[in-house]
């Protein structure tokens, strides 16, 4: 800090300036800090901020806090992409010192003889004040001045120019003792590292046939698994993740349902990465060439999908990195190269890469694998299991790669140590897997929200209902109300969200004992019969669509730092609203968290935080039924999880709704979500 007056805990700071916070281009930012000055002189502070070109934009005034707060808080709003700086200025403010002196003054009943050296100090200041004032609103500064002169005018009339230009003198200050603390870094991502609806899926079941007894007849294709990328734009994703897309090691291949012996036909985990046919910058050849790749990533862009690639740093051991590089890895007593653990689990068919043994050489492949992805088209990466590897590796790549591709996201898989976690965000990572898959009272989501937002500056999250290793025991037996609940959940709780595929089909059936797929197909083909299961009105799909369609229409559901519980006296059902204050898009959320009963609750909403004083009366629109109830602070809701789990609002002040009158209750009829499906067994 240089200057006189103190300003301290500045925020958003990343490990005290360190790191970067994180925005995305239109986001709202909020910036505060803490000031304060001796005696009782006014002061005020501001935000002074620049963009990745270099070029300052427009300082923003801070506004108080509570009263003896000493918080000042402002807002910003980067529009471009880059590496955006910001910095808290403090100051004395003499003319609200002044002003603030002569109101009390003339409350007294002081008159113009007790005022002379107020009323000449005032006219020194408004002609100071004129020259920071621009364009015609500088006269009436000039005239204030003039008018503190005029000892023939009435006091009132002296004093009441100058006493008038609270406002224009509050965004042009006059400002002496100016103090300055530290720059913050904020680094701006494009908006898809906030907002974004994930699907994943395995190009090689897609289009895949099997025979009788489930054995691989043919792998599916790039090609044959185009055909399916109009189904999924249909259902309103934006990002469509494959996992490794890579060759497949031989040596030590699993089997179905990770056994350790593979018969020959045996298809093996895509994240055992590499074999006789190359390894991170090859292709699968049952897959097809780098040309039918890019042909798929163009033909998924033509629908608005955009292609995520799986990144996983290990080697199968037949990866051409092994017999190249066997200093990558680690060599055990015997001689052997180790295998992944996580005792007592055993994965033979992954050899970790040893980060301390070569680590430049690391670095160069790693970036160039990285890059050559890029060059395909590819901007975002899912970073397989981050936490096990060195953190200043993962710093320098990311921020090694945006140097040259801004554009590029990292999602980080790692379900590990909250600080961890929170350690992979601060260092650079976009966004973040979460543990909305375990969260499941409204206890839970509450508090586990209320962290993430106030961990918005370091950490974006990303709720996955399911993945291909997470199938919860609430998704085992809650049966299809559950899977409608927390789609709900996710997506309209962060605004990132994502589904591995089947999770429409309601697929639910573990391996016993175990919170994940039986006949996974991270070990073999899973095609699905996507025709027939929409033909024949057994698949969520409508429903996400549905979900996916509000997201997108409603700007307040886009954001994180905005989401704010509501009191509802019934612990199976959450409420909570999203609030746009740019556009006034409002979104009101009541959803039940237990799918086995009608549910009832009555609410006691936070008005402000909706746009309303205590007392109004407003309309709310249902857009998953269509139907709409007048509304105020306290209202009775009535939930079936069997129809319908959620209400989700939108919210509209008196006169902006449509002609048809509203509704007095709030009852659910009709399921937006589709049937249940059949062979349904808990």
């Amino acid at each position: 800090m240089s200057g006189r007056i103190p300003i301290e805990d500045v925020t958003p700071s990343v490990a005290c300036g360190r790191y970067p916070a994180k925005a995305v281009v239109g986001e709202l930012v909020p910036v505060s800090a803490r000031s304060y000055r001796e005696g009782h002189a006014a002061m005020g502070c501001q935000v002074s901020w620049r963009g990745p070109d270099g070029a300052e934009r427009p300082v923003v005034r801070m506004r108080p806090g509570p009263h003896f707060d000493d918080r000042w808080h402002a807002g910003i709003r980067p529009d471009a992409v880059g590496d955006w700086s910001f910095t808290v200025q403090a100051f004395e403010d003499p003319y609200l010192t002044w002003r603030d002196a002569v109101v009390k003054k003339l409350d007294a009943g002081q008159g113009a003889a007790e005022l002379g050296n107020d009323l000449a100090e005032g006219a020194e200041l408004m002609e100071r004040a004129a020259d920071g004032v621009p364009g015609e609103e500088r006269n009436r500064v000039r005239e204030a001045a003039a008018a503190l002169r005029d000892e023939d005018r009435p006091l009132p009339e002296r004093v009441s120019p100058a006493l008038d230009l609270a406002d224009l003198l509050w965004a042009h200050p006059v400002r002496t003792l100016l103090t300055s603390a530290p720059a913050r870094s904020i680094w701006v991502d494009r908006p898809r590292a906030l907002f974004s609806a994930w699907y994943e899926f395995f190009p090689r079941s897609e289009g895949a046939v099997l025979a009788g007894d489930g054995k691989p007849v043919r792998s599916g294709t790039f090609r044959s698994a185009a055909e399916r990328l109009p189904g999924v734009a249909a259902m309103g994703f934006d990002v469509l993740y494959l996992p490794p897309i890579h060759p497949i090691g031989r040596i030590n291949r699993k089997g179905r349902n990770n056994t350790l012996i593979a018969e020959a036909d045996d298809v093996g985990s895509p994240w055992a990465i590499g074999a006789a046919e190359g390894g991170h910058d090859a292709i699968h050849p049952d897959l097809g060439t780098l040309d039918d790749f890019r042909a798929f990533v163009a033909a998924a862009g033509q629908v608005g999908l955009e292609v995520a690639m799986d990144l996983a740093l290990q080697a199968a051991p037949d990866h051409p990195w092994v017999s190249d590089h066997p200093e990558w890895f680690t060599t055990r007593a015997d001689g052997s190269i180790a295998y992944a653990e996580n005792p007592p689990k055993k994965y033979q068919d992954i050899y970790p890469v040893n980060f301390d043994n070569d680590p430049e050489g690391i670095r160069a492949e790693v970036l160039r694998v990285v890059l050559h992805w890029v060059a395909q088209g590819i901007r975002i990466f899912r970073v397989d299991n981050p936490h096990t590897k060195p953190f200043d590796f993962w710093h320098w790549l990311i921020w090694e790669v945006k140097r040259h591709h801004p554009d590029v996201l990292f999602l980080a898989e790692a379900f590990t140590r909250p600080a961890v976690m929170h350690g992979l965000g601060k260092i650079g990572f976009t966004q973040s897997y979460t543990y909305f898959a375990w969260r499941t009272s409204s206890t839970e989501l509450r508090e586990y929200c209320a962290e993430l937002v106030a961990a918005a500056d370091h950490m974006r999250p990303n709720f996955w209902p399911n993945t291909p290793d997470i199938l919860p025991e609430h998704l085992q037996h809650g049966g299809p109300p559950m899977f409608r609940i927390r789609a709900v959940l996710a997506s309209l709780l962060s605004p990132s969200w994502g589904i591995y595929a089947g999770y429409e089909l309601f697929e639910h059936v573990a391996r016993p004992g175990a919170e994940e797929y039986l006949d996974n197909e991270k070990f073999e083909l899973r095609p699905r019969d996507w025709a027939a299961a929409d033909a024949q009105g057994r698949s969520l799909a409508p429903f996400l669509a549905q979900l996916n369609r509000i997201r997108r229409d409603n700007p307040a559901l886009h954001w994180l730092r905005n989401l704010v519980f509501h009191e509802i006296d019934n612990p199976t059902l959450l409420c909570w609203s999203k609030r746009d204050d740019r556009s006034g898009n409002t979104v009101l959320v009541v959803c039940a968290v237990d799918p086995g009963q009608v549910q009832w609750g009555n609410t006691v909403l936070d008005m402000p935080a909706l746009g309303f004083d205590w007392h109004d009366r407003f309309t709310v629109h249902d857009e998953l039924t269509g139907t709409r109830y007048d509304w105020g602070q306290h209202n009775t809701v009535r939930l079936d999880p069997a129809l319908s789990p959620a209400h989700v609002f939108t919210v509209h002040r008196h006169g902006g709704r449509p002609d048809d009158a509203p509704g007095t209750g709030a009852d659910l009829s009709g399921s937006p979500g589709g049937a249940e499906g059949p062979g349904w067994t808990s």
